[in-house]
């Protein structure tokens, strides 16, 4: 093809006149993951496996050597059900879209480039969802109740939700700058000292000294503490230490911390790649 011909198509492609909208794009995209989800059903059957396999094993192996305030299983589901996002792989499904070269494809294209991990994010959140379901009907079969009403078990559903949902945008920064999918899954393994040097599992006061400052003010403690509160009711002040209202805004805070931060942070890096 000689350069008049290919001047001559290059001025005869126009942009759409109306491109897609944030929102149109990012719900595409979302439904494209979401179908890749369930054509892949290995994805939600490791995503459940996982999520029951620590339940199973906190409950039933190291359930009677842990004191709490509660029954351990009732301290147990609640903060299962807010962390079972941070096992879900979304670094490693956004490693393997920037390999495989879908997002240069769609950076490419004539529509919001942040809206593609907007996207991203919707269908990692719906995923999390998943997983989040499966611990709680787990969790009822091995004796966990709510005692906290039905509003406050919606609640703490709700609060779950968000948390995953911030979350989601560390995993998506995680796997831009990964480089592989085998470097993602790896790194995706960074967030489990939060999991852990938390109240997630045990109660701070049984840790070290000099570790309880850590794991008493970071942001999985702060949001298992919420979502505990909302299902265990009562006088959560006696039983937890802190009030329910106190757990939530500073669950709240993290969580819009963590996603502005790794919003912005993924948001950049998807521009430069």
């Amino acid at each position: 093809m000689n350069t008049a011909s290919a001047t001559s198509i290059s001025a005869s492609i126009h942009p759409p006149a109306n491109p897609p909208g944030v929102w149109a794009t990012a719900s595409t995209y979302a439904g494209r993951t979401i179908r890749q989800f369930i054509r892949t059903p290995q994805l939600l059957i490791v995503n459940a496996v996982t999520s029951t396999m620590f339940l199973l094993i906190f409950r039933f192996v190291f359930g009677g050597a842990i004191t709490t305030e509660v029954k351990y299983v009732n301290f147990l589901i609640p903060a299962l059900a807010a962390v079972s996002g941070l096992f879900a792989g979304g670094a490693v499904g956004v490693a393997e879209d920037l390999e495989s070269g879908l997002f240069d494809r769609l950076r490419s294209l004539p529509v919001p480039r942040p809206a593609v991990l907007l996207g991203r994010s919707l269908a990692d959140t719906a995923l999390n969802a998943w997983g989040t379901v499966v611990t709680l009907l787990v969790g009822f079969l091995v004796g966990f109740r709510v005692n906290g009403g039905l509003v406050g078990a919606l609640a703490a559903l709700a609060l779950c939700l968000v948390f995953s949902t911030a979350f989601t945008w560390l995993m998506i920064f995680l796997g831009l700058v990964s480089g592989s999918a085998q470097a993602a899954q790896g790194m995706s393994f960074s967030v489990f000292p939060l999991i852990f040097v938390s109240s997630a599992y045990v109660p701070v006061e049984s840790m070290p000294g000099w570790l309880q400052p850590i794991a008493e003010n970071q942001p999985v403690t702060a949001m298992v503490g919420a979502v505990r509160a909302l299902t265990i009711g009562g006088d959560t002040e006696a039983l937890l230490g802190h009030s329910t209202t106190w757990f939530v805004v500073r669950s709240l805070l993290w969580s819009a911390v963590i996603l502005v931060v790794f919003a912005g942070l993924s948001a950049r890096r998807f521009a430069r790649l």
